[in-house]
């Protein structure tokens, strides 16, 4: 069972220069991943002068995340793993291949790269808002949960699958792109509703500075619900009982 091999981590660990260095590369490439993602969304309202959004905007902005997270998580790879999400990260947690205190810093690093990227965008597009995600007309809050939930899964399943498992092979080499895949085809399947989501950090850096938080707690528990599941629903069945410690900065 994955709850078996879940780590705390001992206090040196934070001061580790391998870690030091992991929660660098999570911060860079969360920043990469945010400022593309959320900059995307931006100059779509600026060239419709905060128009409905089209179809044709949901496209671009499902292609501007895919893009950036293959990059992002690319970039990171090989020195922090690349989560670029506090829910990859709780993944890698629940199934023992991260320990509690390097993950708290990378949720760290995650969410101060996404409060940097969107403060830097409002200060480079002369103070545009950076749009906190809200749910559709007609969508609750539960409703979305269940979205994100969904989504989320599909996200950390596919991380597990390509970038996790022992018996990955080389199908290790596409773990960026089939990320940044489904990324994108969430946002084209939900980002109408709840503006899919899939991870707390893109959604803290824009609510922190436009200081909008209504219903932001959708944007916390769907995605560690969902990711929590994917690991164990992937280690229990496709895993099982191959034994591994937590792995090192490098890797998940």
């Amino acid at each position: 069972m994955p709850i078996t091999k879940i780590a705390i981590g001992t206090p040196e660990e934070a001061s580790r220069p391998d870690a030091i260095k992991a929660a660098f590369a999570e911060f860079f490439s969360t920043l990469i991943f945010v400022f593309a993602g959320e900059g995307s969304g931006m100059a779509f309202n600026k060239l419709t002068d905060n128009g409905s959004t089209t179809p044709s905007g949901l496209v671009a902005a499902a292609l501007a995340h895919a893009f950036a997270l293959f990059v992002a998580v690319s970039v990171g790879a090989n020195i922090s793993g690349g989560h670029v999400n506090p829910a990859v990260t709780f993944g890698a947690f629940i199934g023992g291949n991260i320990t509690l205190l390097r993950s708290i810093l990378y949720w760290i690093a995650q969410l101060l790269g996404s409060v940097v990227a969107c403060l830097l965008l409002k200060f480079a597009t002369g103070g545009l808002e950076t749009s906190a995600f809200s749910l559709s007309s007609g969508v609750g809050s539960w409703n979305a949960v269940v979205l994100e939930i969904v989504m989320t899964f599909g996200l950390v399943y596919t991380v597990y699958a390509t970038a996790v498992d022992p018996k990955k092979g080389n199908v290790g080499i596409v773990a960026p792109i089939a990320i940044g895949f489904i990324v994108g085809a969430n946002i084209l399947a939900g980002g109408a509703f709840d503006g899919a989501s899939m991870n707390p950090a893109v959604s803290f850096g824009p609510a922190v500075v436009s200081w909008t938080w209504t219903n932001h707690w959708v944007y916390w528990l769907g995605p560690l619900i969902g990711a929590a599941i994917a690991a164990i629903v992937y280690d229990i069945i496709f895993i099982g009982e191959v034994t591994h410690e937590p792995l090192p900065s490098s890797d998940f």
